[in-house]
């Protein structure tokens, strides 16, 4: 199995920013961002134009010296949670390489969230670090997906010394901070802070205005401008050239509107034609470079002008040393859109559009969507979604997928049958089966003979059957409804050189496993597995229908067939851990179980045990409960086995939970049901510790006093304005500390410790929450 490809990045957007000729030492404010205090977090918060990005490079270069500094420029199209943690793992990644080789690996894996295992993997690597780093955020004001800073919180939560995070924005962080303040673990520069005194004034005009100023001038500017980066930039363009400097500078005031007047008739009206051409038509790209100039401009030459007006300090700046990628100050950005729309109101949207053909055609499929739904081309947006799945699949970012689907808007998708029945795949595909529904109720009603297919299958009527077997079986957990689906698309998937023919196959085997048909099963699962390895298909694809081939062969005693099974697949799943670890494809773990399930064929009960303890790990990061009940009760019965009733019953009070917590059916209930009474019900005693090991945080007394209530983990995300991953994240490292692997061992942990008391108002306040039929999932 090769390396799975990864979304193209912009590596400039991972580079710290040259420092050009002629900037300001700021030695006092740099001194302030050296501090070695143990702070974990630095915010840098001003309105724009106020130099943060210019400080921040000046002190990264300075302490690259000392430490490693790992630097990642924001944008719009970075508010989404994969898209985010993408190029902030892969900039870590080139710092170090063994710092996030794992939580890449993580991250890129189908229906797992960061804080899932990505960033616990972070962690980890972080703490067994000799150097310390500092990882710097720049623009992080355009990020607002809650799910986002959810993350950022987790992982300042538990930030080893080893790494430093500071965060740059025209606004506040919703993130912590006055419990970081009260804590002393946070370091704040802001406008105060940032204005200019009177001798960086001087030196700043000297640099750019190439005048002299008396101490008078120089001070009565400052007081003028208030020390304000941008006003002092534009006196010193003001002033370069001028008879009598400080007469000119005496026009600058130190108001926005002010300094947008001027740059509009001072500034943008005496550039040359072919520079203020240029600056004003790519007004609406976050970002510049030559070629793609010269694309949506339609001329050549591009490069050079952008070089020209960084030499002449016209608030375009680069990005990285080489020069290749620029972007105009914010300030200047408004102008030259303001001037734009007066010019054409509809240039802004052509010139996005052909921005948006130039990434596509270098596979920058992420950009180039997100400059179609910018243009407010939703139709082609759409059409770039719809047939784009496997792409996605391929780059472990189904999730990205998923949220550029939901930026258009309801009508659009809800009118198009392909893009309903597309993001349900991608749904799927990604582990959120819980956003099926409604997609497949729309197209449903909408196909018809003449409805296209999707790329990968047959007929859409047939992609659409297999994802409604999907929801039904996983998400609803309801038996009969899924066997009828899976037949209707296995059915309408009968060209075998496709996709959706292998995955028809494997829903409807699973269906039928699922339901205890084990025998029925198997000759779909066989046929979707010889299919799915001729066609060269993806892990995540392949896998699956061999892991549940694997348990139906156990459960019809086809043993030696099995062993066939699992050593032609044996590479693949070597390949998969190794490149994944604990996040590799959800069929692993079963495969893993049926492989222990040969082993107590074999008389090898040490080897099976060992096998359950992996495929239980493997598992629970899948967070797919087939799988995950499969393993803990298989566990559980070789436990009894083996004569330990204890850890059987340990086992199954883990199993008990995710029965109760997710919608699981009738086969599972019925086995754990039966393995219980063999064990005896009561559940295992949790272990014991005098007191907690380590302080809680609190987010994690949060979730804990709601534990202690009857609300579902969906329940108490919503009531803390989490989402149910980052609760489980934090859960984890909850049970962690107080030695417990249940919720019913945590509360009575927790109370035996003092920790909460007797009732659980949060946890009341939650369930009280609770919406319709969901509940529970």
């Amino acid at each position: 199995m090769s390396e799975r490809p990864t979304a193209p990045l912009i590596a400039a957007k991972q580079t710290v920013p040259p420092i050009r000729p002629g900037t300001v030492v700021r030695t006092r404010l740099r001194a302030g961002l050296h501090r070695d205090d143990g702070t974990r977090l630095t915010v840098v918060v001003a309105p724009a134009g106020w130099g943060k990005t210019t400080l921040l490079s000046q002190w990264a270069h300075d302490a690259a010296e000392t430490r490693g500094v790992v630097w990642v420029s924001l944008d719009e199209a970075d508010d989404d949670p994969i898209r985010f943690w993408t190029y902030v793992l892969t900039a870590l990644h080139r710092a170090a390489p063994e710092l996030a080789d794992g939580a890449l690996g993580a991250l890129s894996t189908p229906g797992l969230d960061p804080v899932d295992l990505a960033l616990p993997l972070l962690l980890n690597a972080l703490v067994e670090l000799d150097r310390r780093y500092v990882l710097v955020l720049d623009d992080y004001h355009v990020l607002s997906d809650p799910r986002v800073h959810e993350g950022v919180e987790f992982l300042l939560a538990y930030l080893p010394p080893t790494l430093h995070l500071v965060l740059a924005g025209r606004s506040d962080p919703p993130l912590p901070l006055a419990r970081l303040r009260a804590r002393r673990e946070l370091t704040e520069i802001r406008a105060a802070d940032l204005g200019f005194r009177p001798d960086e004034a001087a030196a700043l005009l000297c640099a750019v205005g190439d005048a002299a100023f008396d101490a008078e001038a120089v001070t009565a500017l400052c007081a003028r401008t208030e020390g304000w980066a941008a006003g002092l930039q534009l006196a010193a363009l003001t002033v370069r050239g001028a008879a009598d400097p400080a007469t000119a500078a005496t026009t600058i005031r130190g108001d926005d509107r002010h300094v947008l007047d001027y740059l509009s008739t001072e500034v943008l009206d005496r550039l040359e034609t072919d520079h203020r051409d240029l600056l004003v038509r790519t007004s609406v790209l976050e970002r510049l470079t030559g070629p793609l100039c010269d694309h949506v401009l339609g001329r050549d030459g591009s490069a050079e002008v952008l070089r020209a007006l960084e030499r002449a300090d016209l608030f375009v700046v680069p990005l990285d040393a080489r020069g290749d990628w620029y972007r105009c100050h914010g300030l200047f950005r408004d102008v030259l859109r303001r001037e734009l729309t007066r010019m054409d109101p509809a240039e802004p949207a052509r010139v996005l559009a052909r921005a948006a053909d130039w990434f596509l055609a270098r596979e920058h499929l992420v950009d180039a969507v997100d400059h179609r739904l910018r243009a407010g081309d939703e139709p082609a947006a759409a059409d770039l979604l719809r047939s784009s799945v496997p792409w996605f699949l391929e780059r472990g970012a189904l999730s990205t997928h998923l949220e550029l689907g939901q930026r258009l808007s309801p009508g659009t998708v809800l009118a198009d049958p392909r893009l309903c029945v597309a993001l349900a795949w991608a749904a799927a595909l990604d582990g959120r089966h819980d956003r099926m529904g409604p997609w497949l109720d729309a197209a449903e009603d909408l196909i018809d003979e003449d409805t296209p297919a999707l790329e990968g299958w047959r007929t859409v009527r047939g992609a659409a059957a297999t994802m409604r077997a999907v929801e039904l079986v996983i998400w609803r957990a309801e038996a009969e409804p899924a066997l009828t689906a899976s037949a209707h698309a296995i059915a309408q998937e009968t060209d075998p050189m496709v996709a959706g023919y292998v995955m028809a196959r494997t829903v409807r085997g699973a269906v039928l496993a699922f339901s205890g048909r084990h025998e029925e099963a198997v000759p779909f699962l066989d046929e979707a597995w010889e299919r799915a390895r001729a066609l060269g298909l993806s892990p995540l694809l392949a896998l699956q229908p061999a892991s549940i081939l694997g348990v139906a062969l156990t459960e019809t005693g086809r043993v030696e067939r099995l062993r066939r099974l699992l050593a032609d697949v044996a590479p693949a799943v070597r390949t998969a851990e190794q490149q994944w670890g604990t996040a590799t494809t959800p069929g692993v773990a079963t495969l893993r179980t049926a492989e222990a399930r040969l082993a107590g064929v074999d008389g090898d009960p040490g080897t099976a045990r060992t096998l359950l303890l992996r495929a239980v790990e493997l598992a629970r990061t899948s967070g797919e409960a087939p799988a995950l009940l499969t393993a803990l009760t298989d566990l559980a019965e070789a436990e009894l086995d083996r004569g330990d009733p204890a850890a059987a019953r340990a086992a199954l009070a883990q199993a008990r939970e995710v029965g109760e917590h997710e919608p699981v059916l009738t086969l599972f209930v019925d086995r754990l049901a039966r393995l219980e009474r063999r064990a005896g019900r009561s559940a295992a005693p949790p272990r014991r510790h005098d007191e907690v090991v380590e302080d809680l945080t609190d987010r994690e007394s949060a979730i804990l006093r709601a534990l202690t209530g009857d609300a579902t983990q969906r329940e108490i995300g919503a009531s803390l304005y989490l989402s149910i991953n980052t609760v489980k994240g934090y859960t984890k490292i909850l049970y962690r500390k107080l030695g417990v692997s249940t919720r019913a061992e945590a509360v009575e942990r927790a109370r035996a410790l003092g920790l909460v008391g007797s009732a659980g108002h949060a946890g009341r306040a939650a369930g009280a929450a609770r919406r319709g039929p969901a509940a529970g999932r």
